[in-house]
């Protein structure tokens, strides 16, 4: 047989597994040298075989862990328009609480908060390199599972004395205590792309192989830009969904 029927043996195999329930989500699958043995399979063959699992989103590949069943669905970062409208800020949904809770998630999220010189940010933020900024640091989990690492970074001449400063902002999140503070939200700017993840990020996501999706948006009030926020999230349990009118 050759390399290529193996490791498409090997992958229907275990996908059989899956679908019957043999294998159940969070179960992990037997390591590598088990499967060698099992199949009689070089590693490489094998490794072929969890990578083509993987990217039909059947199997997570934890780094330094080892492979699991993963969960059947994955939390979908809806419409920009809609996540981060007022209404829902007005509803005390924070964007991320609401919708993954909204797709039958359990969400949560753990927060840091710090502050640094502008530097590299200066010229996004619009302010001198010197001055002062509030940096959110957060990771996002569903079900208990990290998809998300969110770093927001915010002027300190706007934060300093509010909630903002603090690991809770409060009902509305970020947005609605900036509004509080007299800085309307106007307009927003998302850039996204894909690349290789980093060691740390890895490590935060539980991530294996695969790249991660990357968001940076910029916030703005008027013509002032009051927050630059850079996520980073797992390709392989979250998916970015956008729509728009026809023209």
């Amino acid at each position: 047989m050759s390399a290529a029927a193996k490791y498409q043996e090997i992958a229907a195999t275990l996908r059989s597994q899956i679908d019957r329930g043999e294998l159940s989500v969070g179960d992990q699958l037997p390591t590598e040298q088990a499967l060698q043995d099992r199949f009689d399979a070089s590693r490489t063959t094998v490794r072929q075989a969890l990578k083509e699992l993987r990217d039909a989103g059947l199997v997570q590949m934890r780094h330094g862990v080892g492979v699991f069943v993963a969960p059947p669905k994955v939390v979908r970062r809806l419409d920009s328009r809609e996540r981060l409208s007022k209404a829902r800020r007005e509803a005390n949904k924070a964007a991320f609480l609401a919708e993954a809770a909204a797709q039958g998630f359990a969400p949560s999220s753990s927060v840091r908060v710090w502050f640094e010189p502008a530097q590299d940010y200066a010229e996004l933020l619009d302010v001198e390199e010197g001055s002062e900024l509030c940096v959110r640091d957060r990771v996002m989990s569903a079900d208990d599972q990290p998809v998300m690492l969110a770093v927001s970074r915010l002027p300190r001449e706007i934060t300093r004395g509010t909630t903002l400063e603090e690991v809770e902002t409060g009902p509305g999140g970020v947005f609605a205590r900036l509004e509080e503070q007299g800085y309307e939200i106007t307009g927003h700017e998302e850039i996204v792309s894909a690349r290789m993840p980093d060691a740390n990020e890895r490590k935060l996501l539980g991530l294996g192989s695969g790249p991660v999706l990357t968001v940076r948006r910029r916030t703005w009030s008027g013509d002032r830009v009051v927050e630059v926020n850079d996520m980073v999230m797992s390709g392989e349990s979250y998916e970015l969904r956008y729509a728009w009118d026809a023209i």
